[in-house]
């Protein structure tokens, strides 16, 4: 048996057109922290896992699954009878692919390659 491609949901990504509103209803209404932010989204804790709910002015809703590595795992999802939306291209922590499912599942596959994201004492997104 191949070892299971995905490692875990990296995070739950949903658009605000609005991210100011967005981050008041999720933090002053829902409860959620927030643990980094950059101009277009905003990253916020949740209790019991180090997945994040992220809100996005430009993407979104999307669920986004870790991988060891993106190339790889593209790779690998098409051999299997996937299809290729968008091939493997670099994103701030390390590299992405959209691909589809045989029953027609959209699904973001990223790895964290160049790092995770560092966010200053304000939490504004510093690094990498």
């Amino acid at each position: 048996m191949a070892e299971p491609l995905f490692r875990k949901l990296d995070c739950l990504m949903l658009k605000a057109a609005d991210l100011d509103a967005g981050i008041a209803f999720y933090t002053d209404a829902l409860g959620h922290r927030v643990i980094w932010r950059s101009q277009v989204a905003v990253g916020l804790a949740m209790p019991d896992t180090d997945a994040e709910l992220v809100l996005h002015t430009q993407l979104g809703p999307e669920a986004n699954l870790l991988v060891a590595d993106a190339d790889d795992a593209f790779d690998r999802f098409v051999a299997a009878g996937g299809r290729e939306i968008r091939r493997p291209f670099d994103i701030p922590i390390g590299r992405c692919a959209v691909v589809m499912d045989p029953q027609g599942n959209v699904l973001v596959m990223l790895d964290q390659s160049k790092g995770k994201l560092d966010a200053d004492g304000q939490l504004i997104v510093t690094a990498p």
